[in-house]
């Protein structure tokens, strides 16, 4: 399986003047110290790592995801959430014919926690011996900042500080995530699907 991120996150979404003042506040930060294109990379830093640890995609955008077969037939689990629209679903046999599948087959069970595809009938659409299911669908809570839920918001700013207050200390990689930052997106985390189905 793989999870694709088809558009990124806008540069207008990104609270940099936001990032700005919590820096003043916390590090004696001021403006002249760094310009605003190394402080949006460390909030898409900040983005990305909590997306990774929750599975939850913050800002609105378009993702792709391809399954070599269905972990359940009779609904399948997405892989992040929250997802608002699914975009198509395309079955590729393994000389790369394709077939979309009309809507009509399918359907979006939205869930904040575990969105789930849902066939019309009893089962999915069949992936062809060989080929792959390649579903493309909208994720993400809001499409600007302001419509984040406030603690996950907080979570970014904090997390995005840190990564600016250790920039020359933190190894590239470095998961180490602050116990304030693991406070607020706690409850976001969820039960995660391993390959074949089973949870962890």
């Amino acid at each position: 399986m793989m999870l694709i991120e088809e558009t990124a996150v806008s540069q207008s979404a990104l609270p940099v003047d936001e990032f700005k003042s919590h820096l003043k506040l916390g590090t004696g930060f001021s403006d002249a110290d760094v310009q605003d294109p190394l402080l949006e990379s460390y909030l898409r830093a900040a983005v990305s790592a909590i997306e990774a640890r929750t599975g939850k995609i913050l800002i609105t955008r378009t993702f792709s995801w391809t399954l070599t077969r269905w972990w359940d037939a009779t609904g399948q689990a997405l892989p992040v959430a929250p997802v608002s629209e699914i975009v198509s679903l395309i079955l590729r046999n393994r000389i790369e014919e394709e077939e979309t599948i009309d809507t009509t087959h399918y359907v979006l069970e939205a869930d904040a926690q575990r969105p789930i595809l849902r066939p019309v009938g009893s089962t999915l659409p069949g992936v062809p011996p060989g080929g792959v299911a390649e579903l493309s669908f909208v994720a993400g809570y809001a499409s600007a900042w302001g419509g984040l839920p406030a603690d996950l918001g907080q979570a970014v700013i904090l997390l995005a500080a840190h990564y600016y207050e250790h920039r020359h200390e933190t190894r590239q990689g470095d998961t180490q995530m602050p116990f304030g930052v693991k406070s607020l997106i706690e409850r976001y985390r969820t039960v995660r699907l391993l390959s074949g189905g089973r949870l962890s």
